[in-house]
């Protein structure tokens, strides 16, 4: 009767809590909606500014905003396009650089973007900033911090079902059936669903960095960059949360006539 319950809330709430994103025009799952999300994000990045050193002042951090305004100026251009336009009405855009050898960039839902000093040796010129920034500001525009974190919230969702399925047999069965929902959950749909996340921003990134207009190509020098920076130390791709550089790469190659179409289509041409 418990698990039968159980089984129940769960499709319930992945039938009321699947929403189309207007970027992607994909259904995905959220359980955590923006008016909820953005001020505790806007509240974490306000707390990680005053505890990391911000630079300012400087040429890196003067193309920083440079670029970001204009990634920015991209999205809007593009939600226009789509006839989302209102879709960014409460992001709160903020690009900042912060001392920091990681080689390292991210966005947080809402707009708040950091870029690492530590990245900008690879990056290296606007266009390599614009590929880092695009790809970030579109893990934003496509919800999927939201996502993880409703993805998350469902695989504790399924561990408790297996431990209530469970509950009847011998502790080493139930740690058996644990261990197993674990590795499968992990390995089978953690780990892809976050690979995806990483295909899908390399998309609409390559199209905002178009439409802001940066050379789509130049995506590719920057992440063969990444992989020589790498040195082959990255773990195979699937115990990551990313695609291997070889994948990405790949991708990016197959996307980036797409990206310019769209380009085209808002009035970017590349020859």
């Amino acid at each position: 009767m418990k698990k039968h319950l159980l089984i129940g809330i769960f499709a319930i709430g992945l039938v009321y809590s699947c929403a189309t994103n207007p970027i992607t025009g994909k259904k995905a799952l959220n359980l955590v909606p923006n008016d909820q999300l953005f001020p505790t994000s806007f509240q974490q990045y306000g707390t990680f500014l005053k505890e990391n050193k911000v630079i300012t002042g400087t040429a890196e951090a003067r193309k920083v905003e440079a670029v970001g305004m204009r990634i920015k100026a991209a999205a809007e251009k593009y939600l226009t396009y789509l006839g989302q336009s209102q879709y960014l009405a409460d992001y709160r855009w903020e690009y900042k650089l912060i001392d920091n050898k990681e080689v390292n960039a991210w966005c947080m839902p809402g707009g708040k973007i950091v870029v690492y000093s530590g990245i900008l040796p690879v990056t290296l010129n606007d266009s390599g900033l614009a590929t880092v920034m695009g790809h970030e500001v579109s893990h934003a525009l496509a919800n999927h911090g939201a996502q993880r974190m409703s993805a998350s919230q469902l695989q504790q969702l399924g561990a408790v079902g297996v431990a209530v399925a469970t509950g009847g047999k011998s502790e080493q069965t139930q740690q058996i059936w644990g261990q197993a929902y674990g590795l499968g959950s992990q390995f089978g749909v953690m780990l892809p669903f976050s690979r995806n996340h990483e295909t899908e921003a390399d998309k609409i990134g390559l199209t905002l960095m178009a439409i802001a207009g940066y050379n789509p190509d130049e995506s590719i020098v920057f992440w063969q960059r990444m992989a020589a920076q790498s040195s082959g130390q990255a773990p195979p791709e699937f115990l990551s949360t990313h695609p291997s550089d070889a994948t990405r790469i790949a991708n990016l190659k197959a996307l980036i006539p797409e990206a310019k179409a769209l380009a085209a289509k808002v009035g970017i041409i590349y020859r």
